[in-house]
């Protein structure tokens, strides 16, 4: 048995020292292979003498994202499952159930049911608590539960669920499911078209031409663009979005890296649709990446105006790494630069702070940079606006109530709780927006300031220096106010809060095709972007 494990892990580390000694890594050979060395007597050692059973595959699954956790976010190892679902994000392709949904230790969650598809047509709704599947119980599955809900096109499943406190079942039939990046494209008015863009995979490009060309042909003379929200993807859909706009030949971006085979420049190389339509792209905290490198080349070649608020900031560029049985290592290769020459990476992972969080690159240390025309723009933060809404611009807390599941969870009990008959009149009231104080109250939403982290610090250190007693009780009264002061920021972030409020009730009645009918006549970026559009002089002088 001994002699079996000991194969199996030589294997490996003998073709891994294979592949580095023919790499550019050559000068770094000794440390490497020492490092490799002192890890797998490690991991032999640890299998074979631990008190308990260990799992080697989880225990290697663990050290591998542990270890780039140390790195960059994006600098991930997909083991063969992870593999699978990186398909499915890039090509928008799988057969399953039609649903968004979130998997916790105990259940899954129906975070949003597909309009038409199975988890619709069998009834499932948003909220509910997938509990088991075929019979197999959620809490206590070892793998991810929702691959079971996965499967043959035709084939059938039972899912027991929750919802509201009773225990329910229904049956579907899973089907083929095609995520559309573009999910929404319609006329606003007479004149102006809207284009919605979730998701950069490889049908981006194709489907943003697709919505260009049928658009004009209903008489579009300008055209809304929404990036909000998208977290990007492919690189060479982005650059054939751009495409759409400027000229073939027109540089849209630019790699750097330490690697040389990867410092690489990108053009347009088609023929576009129309480079004199206006346009107005739409963007947020929460468009990042691939939505970067559109709006910002957008904006440095002067082509379209920038409405909403900055960008989240990832200028960094991911290449996947096939590996040996069926795994991968996505790892950051370069940095992106746009036209002008910007690099947009908001996060410096390489010089972190003393708790080892990545350092916010400050505003003092931005680099002024100039678009064709001339106007000034900086790196260091994201894609700046050229027209900033505050409606847009997230707080600390807003974000962090968002990464919560308070807004969810509120949102699905105001679905069950009211009917409403005409959604595109729906407004939140202020007794809406009071419960929903009321709800983060009882939820176990929690938000931790940066002066309550400091304070603990403080606190901690007079523990050593004996001073505890004496400042205990001002701590405590500190505390207490800066409690009152969370709840005063709930209420000076109320218009924030409430947009994020409506999305997820509207969506609830009437689906995410509803809630784009819906911003079309509400959304306070869309009015604003409708607007510029709608004066020649006034989109000109942005872009002048």
């Amino acid at each position: 048995m001994k002699k079996i494990f000991k194969k199996r892990i030589l294997i490996p580390v003998f073709a891994l020292t294979i592949f580095i000694t023919g790499s550019a890594f050559k000068s770094d050979f000794f440390e490497i292979a020492k490092q490799i060395e002192i890890f797998t007597t490690l991991f032999k050692e640890l299998n074979m003498n631990y008190v308990d059973e260990t799992n080697p595959a989880d225990l290697m699954d663990n050290a591998i994202k542990n270890m780039l956790n140390d790195l960059d976010p994006y600098t991930k190892f997909y083991n063969e499952q992870d593999v699978e679902a990186e398909r499915i994000r890039r090509t928008g392709d799988y057969t399953g159930v039609g649903a968004k949904i979130r998997t916790l230790k105990d259940k899954l969650v129906v975070v949003e049911p597909y309009k038409d598809y199975p988890a619709d047509k069998a009834g499932l709704k948003a909220g509910d608590e997938i509990i088991e599947i075929d019979g197999i119980k959620v809490d206590g599955y070892e793998d991810d539960a929702s691959n079971l809900l996965k499967g043959a096109p035709n084939s059938t499943l039972n899912v027991t669920y929750k919802r509201q406190g009773k225990t329910n079942t229904t049956t579907l039939t899973r089907s083929e499911i095609e995520i559309n990046a573009v999910p929404h494209f319609s006329m606003i008015n007479e004149t102006t078209g809207y284009i919605v863009l979730q998701k950069f995979n490889a049908k981006a490009s194709m489907q943003t031409e697709y919505a260009l060309k049928d658009l004009k042909a209903q008489g579009a003379k300008s055209i809304i663009l929404d990036l909000r929200n998208n977290p990007g993807g492919l690189l060479r859909e982005a650059i054939n979005i751009v495409n759409l706009f400027v000229p073939k030949g027109q540089l849209v971006v630019t790699t750097k890296s330490k690697v040389k085979k990867y410092n690489k420049t990108y053009y347009t190389k088609q023929e576009p649709i129309d480079t004199k339509i206006p346009v107005v792209v739409l963007i947020n905290g929460r468009s990042a990446s691939a939505s970067e490198i559109v709006s910002g080349a957008l904006q440095d070649l002067d082509r379209a105006v920038i409405v909403g608020a900055r960008s989240f900031g990832k200028g960094l560029v991911q290449r996947p790494k096939k590996l040996t049985y069926g795994t991968q290592l996505k790892v950051t290769i370069s940095r992106y630069y746009t036209p002008s020459g910007r690099c947009i990476q908001s996060l410096d992972y390489w010089n972190r702070d003393e708790n080892g969080n990545a350092v916010r690159i400050k505003q003092e240390n931005y680099h002024e940079f100039k678009t064709k025309n001339g106007r000034k723009v900086y790196d260091g933060g994201g894609v700046f606006p050229d027209e900033a809404l505050e409606t847009t611009k997230n707080s600390a807390i807003t974000d962090a109530i968002l990464n919560s599941q308070a807004i969810f969870d509120f949102a699905t009990q105001f679905y069950y709780n009211n009917s409403i008959e005409n959604i595109n009149n729906f407004q939140l009231s202020d007794s809406d927006f009071n419960a929903f104080k009321a709800h983060l109250k009882t939820s176990s939403f929690e938000f931790e300031t940066e002066t309550e982290k400091a304070l603990k610090k403080a606190l901690e250190v007079s523990k050593t220096e004996n001073l505890d007693d004496d400042i205990k009780k001002e701590y405590n009264n500190l505390q207490q106010h800066l409690e009152q002061v969370k709840i005063k920021t709930v209420d000076q972030n109320k218009t924030q809060l409430v947009n994020l409020l409506t999305d997820e009730i509207v969506k609830r009645y009437v689906y995410r095709e509803g809630l784009y009918e819906y911003y079309k006549i509400n959304n306070q970026e869309i009015k604003t972007a409708t607007q510029i559009l709608a004066n020649p002089n006034q989109y000109n002088k942005y872009l002048n």
